[in-house]
């Protein structure tokens, strides 16, 4: 019916436009409905065992069997499953697999244990795998053809992403620069758009989410003083980026190889955490980290607590536990912003927003929606100050991230030869070989 619809109006012209812009707004509106209600369920369940968690301190000790469980069930039933956010940037590129429906309550329920026994992840990484199953679920069903499908998929991701996170606007320009580093496909801008602002609509209205938002009273003058301390700022931001990619991606390799099982994988996983509350003394680097972000705006937290939350996060999802990256990375740049505040002098809360968008940008690679969701959370009194955190993030987090999977479209550097197709995966590859062939 789909493919019939679209050869008659390929014959008139004149309709062209009108055509494509109604068809866009009824796909995109439908995967928004499919997306904002998932991220609306997975929400409320989430805050659901988090109180949980919260209530029930000895939940904790049951993280290695519930890490063992989600992995056997992706092991049984997963297949390509595990590949998680990858796999959809890879179908949306010039991969020829399917996108499994089930990744969607797999993901959802991998998740809710994670967090249901105290793992440290986030939640975005959720929103957009059920996005992107739900979107190719309705693809199929419509028969839609090859080309639509990678806008239906990237509908996926922004309404998944600006559903979870209460952010339309970024969630829209997500879905389109996630793809690729340096390359947006204004094609997919109105499908994207439509998908993230029906997605936000419904999570919010129809189903009653409440999103977090923080409040920095107080922006600094323009000045050439404030400007170097944020670009300083800014670049160790990028640096930071850069060892929690590094650092996931490492414990990801090492502890497949030495723990070849999954089950045994992700347990042994749990018990690292377990004894990693007791070496810091401290369950306030569990979950999601929304406390920890919450204090880095209304008092000063721990000098070293963003490299604690980094560790955390690493090994949780180093050893196999779902969930996504996000707001770990969130809390880690409000709580390094809030650190470095007192030894710049700067205000906390400002530097702690900074850190907030920055830190997520060096590990995206995704600068524009970056620097649009500072405006969405935090409003426009720092914009400038925000695109210069993203800017300067972005280009010193190098050709590193959290989707290996992520292609460069531009290198970052002219002097940085990388040839077209390449992936950040395959970056990481070529580094590895060239110290070996120059032997």
């Amino acid at each position: 019916m789909y493919a019939h619809w679209q050869k008659w109006v390929e014959r008139r012209s004149d309709l062209a436009l009108w055509s494509t812009f109604i068809k866009w707004i009824v796909l995109g509106s439908v995967v928004g409905v499919l997306s904002g209600t998932a991220s609306a369920f997975f929400l409320k369940s989430l805050d659901k065992v988090t109180e949980l968690r919260m209530n029930h301190a000895w939940l904790l000790f049951l993280l290695p069997l519930g890490g063992a469980l989600v992995s056997y069930l992706y092991m049984r039933y997963g297949k390509n499953s595990s590949k998680g956010n990858n796999l959809i940037l890879e179908q949306i590129g010039d991969g020829n697999e399917t996108i499994p429906l089930r990744m969607a309550p797999l993901v959802l329920f991998g998740t809710l244990v994670t967090h249901l026994f105290g793992g440290s992840a986030g939640r975005e990484g959720t929103a957009v795998q059920m996005g992107g199953s739900l979107a190719e679920g309705f693809g199929k069903l419509i028969r839609i053809n090859p080309l639509d499908r990678k806008i239906l998929l990237m509908c996926g991701i922004s309404g998944g992403f600006g559903s979870i996170f209460g952010t339309p606007l970024a969630g829209t320009i997500f879905g389109l620069e996630v793809i690729a580093i340096g390359l947006i496909s204004h094609k997919a801008l109105l499908p994207c758009f439509t998908a993230s602002f029906v997605g936000d609509i419904v999570a919010t209205r129809v189903w009653g989410v409440k999103h977090i938002h923080y409040h920095v009273d107080v922006f600094p003058a323009l000045g050439a003083t404030v400007l170097l301390k944020v670009i300083l700022a800014s670049i160790l931001f990028g640096l930071a980026s850069i060892l929690f990619s590094e650092l996931t991606h490492y414990l990801k390799r090492t502890f497949t190889a030495l723990v070849t099982n999954p089950m045994l994988k992700s347990a042994l996983g749990g018990c690292i955490i377990i004894a990693l509350v007791y070496i810091v003394g401290s369950r306030d680097y569990l979950g999601l980290g929304i406390p920890l972000i919450q204090d880095s705006f209304t008092t000063d937290v721990a000098p070293f607590a963003f490299l604690w939350k980094l560790i955390f996060t690493s090994f949780t999802l180093g050893t196999g536990f779902q969930g996504g990256e996000v707001t770990p990375l969130f809390a880690i740049g409000a709580t390094m912003g809030n650190s470095l505040a007192g030894i710049l002098h700067l205000y906390a809360p400002f530097l702690a927003s900074l850190g907030f968008i920055a830190v997520f940008c060096g590990a995206t690679n995704t600068p524009i929606a970056c620097f649009i969701m500072g405006i969405e959370l935090f409003g426009s009194g720092g914009a400038v100050y925000m695109f210069i955190a993203c800017l300067v993030s972005f280009l010193f987090s190098g050709h590193t991230g959290i989707y290996t999977s992520q292609q460069i479209g531009i290198s970052k550097s002219q002097w940085i030869h990388i040839p077209e197709g390449t992936t950040l995966a395959t970056v990481k590859q070529r580094r590895k070989s060239k110290p070996e062939a120059d032997r």
